[in-house]
């Protein structure tokens, strides 16, 4: 997972992945059938122990502004862990794959949008419930608080501090419709 965040799918070769493990290529191949599948893994792995903050911002928080604004806090402290590469593995993994690899960019691609439609649900749920007004463009919203989001995974890649995406963070949510905080 580690060697797969830190230099994305086309990063990591085979010969790099039996150099890590010290298992022969036929041993990785029958354990985890292609290097395809071990990259699945280690989305899933990742997913479990750095991604949980999403759904627990949106579960946990009473309105979709303090989910988002949660959302965006714990994206700053997960993207910038000590001893761990910055950024995040499921925006950053599969960029610029060839053709052949576009089955590993497309799966990110699904996880990436099912973000935008988490977050849609939520603040659609406010609106529905009288919190944010009638008007809301609930996709709108959505779609830039992930595009926030995703952007400060790539300046924690470029060396970003926490405290810098937490700067950014608070300067996204000055955003959101003022009536409805």
């Amino acid at each position: 997972m580690i060697a797969f965040w830190r230099h994305g799918y086309e990063g990591v070769s085979m010969a790099y992945l039996t150099e890590l493990t010290g298992l022969q290529a036929s041993s990785l191949y029958a354990a985890f059938g292609s290097k395809r599948e071990l990259f699945d893994l280690a989305v899933d792995s990742y997913g479990e122990a750095f991604g949980r903050y999403v759904e627990q911002a949106l579960d946990e928080q009473p309105t979709a502004y303090l989910a988002i604004e949660e959302f965006l806090r714990e994206a700053a402290k997960a993207q910038t862990l000590p001893g761990l590469p910055h950024g995040c593995l499921i925006i950053q993994g599969a960029s610029n794959v060839p053709p052949k690899s576009a089955e590993v960019a497309e799966g990110l691609t699904r996880r990436r949008n099912m973000t935008v439609t988490l977050l849609h649900e939520r603040i659609s749920a406010d609106v529905s419930a009288g919190r944010l007004p009638a008007e809301t463009d609930a996709r709108g919203l959505a779609e830039y608080y992930v595009s926030v989001q995703q952007g400060m995974a790539q300046r924690a890649k470029d060396g970003a501090t926490r405290e810098a995406l937490e700067a950014i963070a608070e300067l996204a949510m000055r955003s959101w419709p003022v009536a409805a905080r």
